[in-house]
């Protein structure tokens, strides 16, 4: 790991203010190169709201973002990616009917010639992805391939490639897990391993915490938009890390409510075959005869009515 002193990123006390909405309360956290940071959170805990500070769609209403030292002031994500801070989302930003290789370069596409007869260099961006995907442990038949037809892994894997080649340290990364299965998360899980071999830093965002704590080097776990703090990995085990995240006092709350729940049907089943038993034995002594008076009264005077239509209707 490198042991340079200043981190590739680091916030500290960073709120985020919407109007009379409060999205981010004082969060502070730090991400070194070759190191796994895991940002973790239920629904609303304010990890997307995050992501859009670090890759410069949003600014902090309060706080300092630091990269490599320096006080960053982003007013795009294009600024933040000319630093060197790249983020993956969970649509990837990709078109799914064109190629690997257009996808690779799209936006930044290499071309060939010159004026009005420049165009695309299909066999340089076809040597690259290749070689780049290769890096990434990642064998294609065809570059030409249409990135549609690929797996959830393998297109995050392509996204990830992409980030690397165009000069990413910092690797943002939104639930790439979020929708694969366990053999295809398994598959990103070693992409992101290979990512911080090759020094950078990247920041795991998920709220699954059976994937993050394999590859997490640090935890930091958001709550309605406050940190309960940030976690080494010797300091924290995943059931602690799963208590965490999602409250262990609502947990502890939620299983008391279980529990009652369970006793109140017991009492209910018990009362109702209670009732059953009582009913049935009614039943079996039951007879026309023993019908209350006033049914027997009120049946009379019914067939005592006079017809409507004139046919013994009424």
């Amino acid at each position: 790991m490198n042991t340079q002193t200043a981190p590739l990123i680091e916030v500290e006390h960073v709120s985020k203010i919407f109007g009379s909405v409060i999205a981010l309360k004082d969060i502070s956290m730090k991400v070194n190169a070759g190191e796994v940071m895991c940002l973790l959170g239920d629904n609303g805990a304010g990890k997307s709201t995050l992501i859009k500070i670090l890759s410069g769609v949003h600014q902090p209403s309060e706080g300092r973002y630091l990269f490599e030292g320096k006080e960053m002031h982003f007013t795009s994500p294009r600024d933040a990616l000319g630093v060197g801070i790249a983020t993956v989302f969970q649509d990837l930003a990709m078109i799914p009917l064109m190629g690997i290789s257009r996808n690779f370069f799209l936006g930044s596409e290499p071309t060939q010639g010159w004026g009005p007869f420049r165009r695309f260099n299909v066999k340089y961006a076809d040597q690259v992805t290749r070689e780049e995907l290769a890096k990434m442990g990642i064998q294609v038949r065809e570059t030409t391939q249409p990135v549609g037809t690929l797996s959830g892994g393998e297109r995050q894997s392509v996204a990830i490639a992409r980030a690397v080649y165009f000069g990413a340290k910092v690797l943002i990364l939104d639930e790439p897990t979020a929708a694969l299965g366990v053999k295809e998360a398994g598959v990103v899980l070693r992409y992101i391993a290979q990512a911080r071999s090759r020094g950078l830093g990247v920041i795991f965002i998920t709220h699954n915490p059976h994937h993050a704590y394999p590859i997490g080097d640090h935890f930091t776990i958001l709550n309605r938009g406050s940190s309960y703090g940030t976690f080494a990995k010797s300091e924290i085990s995943r059931e602690e890390l799963t208590a965490m995240m999602a409250g262990g006092e609502a947990l502890e709350e939620l299983s008391h409510e279980l529990a009652e729940f369970a006793r109140t049907d017991e009492k209910a089943a018990a009362t109702l075959a209670e009732v059953a038993r009582e009913f049935g034995a009614t039943a079996e002594h039951l007879h026309v005869e023993q019908l209350p008076p006033a049914y027997e009264e009120a049946e009379r005077r019914y067939d005592q009515l006079p017809s409507v239509d004139g046919e013994g209707k009424r």
